[in-house]
């Protein structure tokens, strides 16, 4: 079972920042998900529409300028990533998860994508993109046909895991509260792989374990290494 950041190593640093991202590489977590957004000329690594959890700025995230977004503290001194910042960052040490958050014009998107593969930055398969937004995912695997897409779920579909083969998705990412052995079994069926976010509790990583599914996402991945390192060796 995948280890996967959420957020970077966000528990304990400020998250989806570079410190985070950092912390997460020094724990040799099997990957990184981090969150995509349009500002007002780039592309922002945040979570929320508002700036002003996170951030001590005001205002939302896709009428501000990258300039303006990080010249705001994000924590610890932190500054909000851009997403060639945390691109370059990265690099090829570690599986990438970038979950679209509010993005938009998505052909600079497939082109900084684009750009980064054909310089050696990235390798194609340590690319995963993910998002709640199907029609998005659509269009961008019309675009990168080689890119390994993660529908993201916070529900049981009557069909179960059928959504994400329509997409000729990876990977489909549930929510912890909404995934039981049927839904595990039918994404497997399916040749799916499953990842669960945002498990923390000792007691929820080793229910994961049990259920079978190929990785969690976690805002403590030091921890969640441990404890399952030692349920394996139970």
């Amino acid at each position: 079972m995948h280890i996967i950041a959420h957020r970077g190593a966000s528990g304990n640093y400020p998250e989806n920042t570079l410190c985070a991202i950092e912390a997460a590489l020094q724990a040799n977590v099997d990957g990184i998900e981090l969150d995509v957004q349009s500002c007002q000329d780039n592309y922002a690594i945040i979570h929320d529409t508002w700036l002003d959890r996170t951030t001590s700025g005001q205002g939302k995230v896709n009428t501000t300028s990258l300039e303006t977004i990080q010249s705001y503290d994000a924590g610890m001194g932190e500054a909000v990533p851009s997403l060639q910042q945390v691109l370059s960052t990265i690099s090829t040490r570690t599986i990438i998860n970038l979950e679209l958050k509010h993005t938009f014009e998505l052909n600079k998107f497939v082109s900084c994508i684009e750009r980064n593969i054909s310089d050696g930055t990235l390798t194609r398969s340590q690319l995963l993109i993910s998002s709640f937004d199907h029609h998005q995912l659509l269009w961008l695997k019309r675009q990168l046909p080689w890119v390994k897409i993660g529908a993201l779920t916070a529900s049981i579909p009557l069909q179960y895991a059928q959504f994400a083969q329509q997409l000729n998705a990876y990977s489909i990412h549930i929510d912890k509260n909404f995934i039981n052995h049927e839904f595990v079994h039918d994404a497997k069926q399916r040749g799916l792989k499953v990842y669960v976010y945002t498990v923390d509790k000792q007691q929820d990583i080793e229910d994961m374990l049990h259920l079978g599914v190929d990785g969690i996402f976690s805002n403590y991945p030091c921890y969640a290494k441990m404890i399952l390192a030692r349920s394996m060796n139970k």
